[in-house]
């Protein structure tokens, strides 16, 4: 799944377990789990040296 790679993929220590961040409505979720490719348009490259490694 893409959120394991996501920025708005966080630890929540109330429900402690990883979970989205951002306030998702079930219409988007819904969008989410159906899509073949599961896309999100919340989605961001959590990895940090991407940029660096690209400017190489």
């Amino acid at each position: 799944m893409i959120c394991d790679t996501c920025a708005n993929w966080g630890y929540d220590e109330e429900y402690e377990d990883f979970i989205c961040q951002m306030d998702l409505d079930e219409d988007e979720v819904y969008r989410f789990y159906a899509s073949p490719e599961g896309e999100c348009r919340y989605y961001r490259n959590g990895d940090e040296y991407a940029v660096v490694r690209h400017q190489m």
